[in-house]
């Protein structure tokens, strides 16, 4: 099953066209307004320039678990991320990563390991989660890994390569 076929809206509560993500190699981040991780939009926005006309894209996912860290309504969210950051990659509307009520993308995507082969919960906000085209999980970095590091540029390209973009 593709993490895809499960319903995604946007922040701004309009459908996310999931098959146009199921196309492309997708770099999913839980993200949070008030984390002392929040400046990883700034490498998450560099990425999406960097390879955006490659079949690539960004996917922020904001989450309010992690200590009430993304407390803001979507308005707001949107407004912080664009102004403050610049982002052009899209935004869903604000899921649950964890628990009861974690969103069916995060059931199948904490199914899958880290290079430390360890599945499970998502540990904090900025976890990601690298997809090539039809949503198969290639690769897990742990929130503490910066989106431009060799390892997930190196992913990024390596998931491109492979689709032939």
């Amino acid at each position: 099953m593709s993490p895809f076929e499960t319903e995604l809206r946007r922040l701004d509560g309009s459908d996310l066209d999931r098959d146009a993500l199921a196309e492309r190699v997708v770099l999913v981040v839980n993200v949070a307004s008030r984390c002392g991780l929040t400046p990883q939009y700034e490498g998450l926005e560099r990425l999406q320039q960097r390879f955006g006309d490659d079949a690539f894209t960004v996917l922020g996912v904001p989450c309010n678990q992690f200590m009430g860290q993304e407390p803001g309504t979507p308005e707001e969210i949107a407004t912080f991320c664009s102004t403050t950051y610049g982002t052009t990659f899209p935004l869903t509307e604000k899921v649950e990563v964890n628990g009861e009520e974690r969103h069916p993308l995060y059931a199948h995507l904490t199914a899958h390991p880290d290079a430390a082969g360890e599945a499970g919960d998502v540990q904090w906000n900025f976890e990601k989660f690298l997809l090539a085209p039809g949503g198969e999980v290639v690769a897990r970095f742990r929130p503490q890994t910066e989106p431009e590091s060799d390892d997930v540029v190196g992913a990024i390209e390596a998931a491109l390569a492979r689709a032939g973009a």
